[in-house]
């Protein structure tokens, strides 16, 4: 028994869990405000600066731990090297794994194609920027270097042009910005999402952006338009401009301009290639949404479109049928496609750590300030390590005055750590001077080394002297630059791939897409099928095919242009065209609407309207006698909306709807055997949807309303018998002789 008590006392010292945590299970209360300002505010800021908005030298960190981290392993000369090695090394500085830096090297690649200047010479399949689909294939497959033109990022970047900083570990250095000796950020194209704010800087021709740049540094008070013409893309297209516009674009840094496809016509084969398209979109978003209209009847000239992009670039070919005018067609694609689409600016930089929308000439502005402080960095290093070297050669000229003392004190100096202070002594120099003395090899003290020496000590002071110079005057500093920038014209300007249009205006004048307005026979039936048939097929039809226990309710002649009105038993309505429907046959079931246009659960089509122009009521007749009338035009909507709920009022059992064009004569009738005969003007229409309408029939408890038809001439014989004259009436009795006339 002592031993069970034992372990019994043991277990009752044990502390509870709980008791190591001082308030655990505690509910604190926190003002909404003070969560956000703690909690969330650390990473939108995060996101913002250190993810998302590019800085003035063009590059986002993901981007710039990539090309820094690639120049280190000397990749800006030899041969490719493996993708995967890339991404490993980068690692070192950028730690959110190797999928984002792959993908942010086949961004910045060639073979993708999304950059006017790619930093990345690639080797492999790197996808395209203009396709969704053609996917890049993986690290260990592709390989890649330096590009040429990154030489530009690193230039003197080993002389303190900028500054670096500790990576996520502390076992590195990286540099906070590039020193890049050209506006990049103007340059390549760079977009990004943070946190409340986006970036969104279209791509620029190098020569253009060099060229005002120089105009800037010359004269401050330039139109950057007329240097600067207009945005330059990678895949080329047709830009619509419009010079207000795009100055608004430049004073802002805000707004949109149009990009369209080009194309040529192939007359022996009628077909047209698409080579070029805006940089917004991609091929296969094009080709679905052609296959669409052609789909829908809206573009009826087309044979087929097949995408035959290949090792030559992006080609979409659309085969034309015969007598097709091939620039009307490309109008109505421009109009009704992707092939011409709105690319938004949005120059949001980060300034200082500060996100901020700048105008192009304050962007150049700012980048000409930040290139001015490398350049005079550059020059202060550079005048500090001349200063230091001067410094030593003075110290020696004054040793070669006397080699035969130096040697002498040399060799009379018992120990070696006394050789310094010695020379100091008997030359007057410090002890940087003595030490560069003291290692001077003894095949070096002849007359040759000498007079070499001498001559490096005038050409330092010379050289000091200019650096001096530039330092003290801004003028010499932005001469600097203007001398790099119009080196980078020369090595890399091109000529651009964008075509400007100037007559905008009536490239893009309104054109309304052509529908076949055909005529149709429509057909609706109690369990929600529908039939669309042409005129011809329905002459040559035999009986309608149903199916088994179901009715023809509706049918009508309309035209393939009409808008389609399906109202459900769930008080909602759905909204079609004519045209998406498929041409059917009488001896086919037709098209399942709650199926077709995505019903709920338990949710049936129960009435149709076609309509091209809105125009009459809609009547709802309920049990109760009640009629509410609505303008058809309360159905129509300026966007394409699919569903409207609330299209009839639920708050009474629905008996019959009904459409008429105009004010016409109801026949109702009751349970009670009472009948009434009511025209719908005396209805006043409501414009609200689900309204309850007015009472017109009166019914008893138990009652109900039984039927409710429109009158066709001839279908009574005393009409006046059962029209009243006030409303609500409850009707009144058909005589036997009427039995005949009235039909239920």
């Amino acid at each position: 028994m002592a031993p069970r008590k034992k372990k019994t006392e043991t277990v009752k010292e044990t502390p509870k869990p709980n008791a190591y945590i001082a308030g655990a299970g505690a509910v604190v209360e926190q003002p909404i405000t003070e969560t956000l300002q703690t909690n969330y505010m650390p990473y939108a800021m995060s996101v913002i600066v250190s993810r998302a908005i590019p800085e003035i030298d063009g590059f986002k960190p993901s981007h710039r731990k990539l090309l820094y981290t690639m120049y280190n392993m000397g990749l800006l000369n030899g041969g490719t090297i493996k993708s995967a090695n890339i991404v490993g090394r980068t690692m070192q500085l950028n730690p959110h794994g190797d999928a984002a830096i792959y993908e942010t090297m086949v961004r910045l690649s060639e073979g993708y194609e999304a950059l006017l200047h790619p930093f990345v010479a690639s080797k492999g399949s790197f996808g395209k920027a203009y396709s969704r689909d053609m996917a890049y294939a993986a690290s260990r497959y592709t390989e890649a270097k330096l590009a040429p033109i990154a030489a530009e990022l690193f230039a003197d970047i080993d002389k303190d042009t900028v500054d670096f900083v500790d990576n996520y570990d502390a076992t590195m250095k990286e540099p906070v910005l590039f020193p890049v000796t050209f506006p990049s950020v103007l340059v390549n194209a760079n977009t990004g999402i943070a946190v409340g704010m986006a970036s969104s800087i279209c791509p620029f021709n190098l020569k253009e952006v060099c060229e005002t740049t120089i105009a800037y540094i010359k004269d401050n008070d330039i139109n950057v338009a007329d240097t600067l013409l207009a945005p330059d893309f990678p895949i080329g297209g047709q830009l619509l401009y419009k010079r207000e516009e795009m100055e608004e674009i430049y004073r802002t840094g805000r707004g949109s301009f149009k990009v369209r496809g080009t194309y040529s016509y192939d007359k022996s084969a009628n077909c047209i290639d698409i080579k070029e398209i805006p940089p917004t979109t991609t091929s296969e978003a094009i080709i679905e949404k052609v296959i669409d209209l052609v789909k829908q009847k809206k573009i009826t000239e087309i044979n087929d479109i097949r995408d035959e992009t290949d090792l030559k670039g992006l080609k979409i070919t659309i085969d034309l049928k015969r007598g097709t005018d091939p620039d009307k067609l490309m109008k109505k694609l421009y109009k009704a496609t992707p092939l011409e689409d709105s690319f938004s600016c949005n120059f949001n930089v980060l300034i200082a750590g500060s996100p901020q929308v700048l105008g192009v000439k304050e962007l150049i502005s700012e980048w000409v300030a930040f290139r001015n402080e490398c350049v005079k960095r550059r020059v202060y290093y550079s005048l500090s390590k001349a200063k230091d070297r001067l410094h030593l050669l003075k110290g020696l000229s004054k040793i070669l005055l006397d080699i035969d003392k130096a040697i002498k004190i040399v060799r009379e100096t018992e120990e070696e750590k006394e050789v310094v202070p010695n020379l100091m002594i008997g030359f007057g120099i410090d002890e940087i001077q003595a030490e560069y003395v003291a290692e001077i090899k003894l095949r070096h003290l002849n007359r040759e080394y000498i007079l070499k020496r001498l001559e490096d000590i005038e050409k330092l002071e010379k050289e000091i002297k200019e650096m001096e110079d530039i330092l003290a005057s801004r003028r010499k500093q932005l001469s600097i630059i203007v001398k790099e920038l119009e080196g980078v014209i020369a090595k890399y300007g091109k000529d651009r791939k964008t075509v400007i249009i100037e007559n905008s205006e009536e490239l893009t004048e309104d054109l309304t897409v052509e529908v076949d307005n055909s005529p149709v026979n429509l057909f609706f039936t109690r369990d929600g099928y529908f039939k669309k048939i042409t005129p011809q097929s329905l002459r040559m039809s035999g009986e309608q095919k149903l199916k088994e226990g179901d009715i023809l309710t509706q049918q009508q002649e309309s035209t393939n242009a009409a808008d389609l009105l399906f109202f459900s038993n769930k008080c909602q309505v759905y909204k079609s065209k004519t045209a998406d429907f498929s041409d059917g046959k009488a001896s086919l079931l037709g098209d399942y609407i709650p199926a077709k246009l995505d019903f709920e659960t338990d949710e049936n089509a129960i009435y149709m309207v076609d309509t091209t122009d809105y125009k009459g009521y809609m009547l709802f007749i309920f049990d109760n006698g009640r009629i509410a009338k609505v303008p058809l035009s309360s159905y129509a909507t300026k966007t394409n909306r699919k569903k409207l709920i609330n299209a009839y009022c639920s708050k009474y059992n629905l008996h019959t709807i009904l459409y008429i064009k105009e004010d016409c004569d109801l026949f109702l009738t009751s349970t009670n055997g009472r009948v009434l005969l009511v025209n719908s003007s005396a209805i006043s229409p409501k414009a609200t949807k689900d309204n309850g309408g007015i009472a017109v029939m009166t019914q008893k408890r138990g009652q109900r309303i039984y039927s409710a038809e429109i009158v066709t001439e001839g279908m009574l014989d005393s009409p006046y018998r059962f029209r009243a004259k006030n409303l609500p009436a409850a009707g009144s009795f058909k005589k036997e002789t009427e039995e005949t006339q009235l039909t239920f």
